[in-house]
């Protein structure tokens, strides 16, 4: 089987894949390769509760997503993650907001 490098459209990170796998995952996301990371975003976008998006509205929204992280594709792909497990475990506040309530809550004590 040949390998060949591929760069993910969405945080630009490059991995080496079978031609049979880029395929696959192009197939799955609108024509777009996209790195085991992103297809995770994407895939847990399009199942979440209230507002669900179809695949090309949800690649299209990761895509912009890592748009803000562009000059550093590790950043994003952190940023990702810690995305991820946010909506996972249901915390979905910023650590700047998290940090506000607690010194308001204890003003209150």
């Amino acid at each position: 089987m040949e390998v060949e490098s591929v760069k993910c459209e969405c945080c630009g990170l490059e991995e080496d894949c079978t031609q049979v796998y880029i395929t696959e995952v192009k197939a799955k996301f609108d024509g777009k390769w996209l790195c085991g990371l992103c297809s995770e975003a994407v895939r847990d976008e399009v199942g979440r509760g209230k507002k669900q998006f179809g695949v090309e509205e949800a690649v299209r929204a990761h895509m912009s997503f890592c748009g803000k992280f562009n000059s550093n594709p590790a950043g994003g792909v952190a940023n990702g993650m810690r995305q991820i497990l946010r909506r996972r475990s249901g915390d979905l506040s910023s650590p700047s907001s998290k940090k506000y309530s607690r010194s308001a809550s204890a003003r209150l004590y």
